[in-house]
């Protein structure tokens, strides 16, 4: 046991150091100029700058909404297909969890750049990357709460002569349905970090506002618009959390 521990320790620092070895940075930091920045963006941020922050925000959460909606209802027949207890064919379930496993291999800044070549730049695109990317996670959750449902009940059900869709609506969704609704929260919450990011490739909301501040080096605009992001995403988790516990 103890020459284990002596080895993953030291595995560990030769991870470390090799990681920290293809970390170059050619020019020592400016930290005159660092604090100049922080200055501006904290002690003398722009607040007439505010109404277009909110703005953007809003746009923000909308496009987290929209796509988080979307990938709650089209998780749902990955997460069937997923689910070992409910499968019909022993290799069903294995090509479910592959589909979620390769939807969740794109992040969604990827994905917001292939759509805006398809349909265009825009807060469209944002969705459409936050449902897709989404549809991998919640499908998961999905599978995985399916998983835990009374074999018993369902068995019972199926000897009644119940169809397989009599089976799944009424011995599974009453079941399942809170813990469904509390996934979809956890991943909007998650979906404003993202959808405040996917602007700056152009895909709406408060990162288009962030990546044209940042380009005119506009640092009291940007001061403003990272305490926006900050507070919107502290206010979005704790009414989340709130949420997700009156559903436990």
């Amino acid at each position: 046991m103890k020459a284990a521990r002596i080895f993953y320790t030291l595995l560990v620092v030769a991870a470390v150091v090799w990681s920290l070895a293809g970390i170059q940075n050619s020019a020592p930091p400016n930290t005159k100029e660092t604090a100049e920045i922080f200055r501006q963006m904290f002690l003398r941020p722009k607040l007439s700058y505010l109404p277009d922050v909110l703005t953007g925000l809003r746009e923000s959460i909308q496009i987290a909404a929209l796509g988080t909606a979307i990938a709650a209802v089209l998780a749902l027949p990955f997460g069937v297909l997923a689910a070992r207890n409910l499968a019909r064919l022993a290799a069903l379930p294995f090509v479910g969890k592959l589909l979620l496993n390769a939807i969740r291999t794109f992040p969604e800044i990827l994905l917001a750049i292939a759509f805006i070549k398809s349909v265009g730049p825009g807060p469209f695109a944002g969705v459409l990357a936050i449902a897709i990317h989404s549809i991998g996670m919640v499908g998961k959750l999905y599978a995985e709460r399916i998983e835990t449902v009374d074999k018993g009940a369902l068995e019972a059900l199926a000897a009644t002569g119940a169809s397989p869709l009599e089976i799944f609506r009424n011995g599974i969704v009453p079941e399942v349905l809170p813990d469904f609704l509390s996934f979809a929260l956890y991943r909007f919450d998650l979906n404003v970090r993202s959808a405040s990011v996917l602007g700056l490739v152009g895909a709406g909301g408060i990162g288009t506002l962030l990546q044209i501040q940042r380009l005119g080096g506009n640092w009291p605009e940007i001061g403003v618009i990272v305490m926006g992001i900050v507070t919107t995403v502290l206010l979005v988790d704790f009414f989340s959390a709130k949420l997700r516990a009156r559903l436990a």
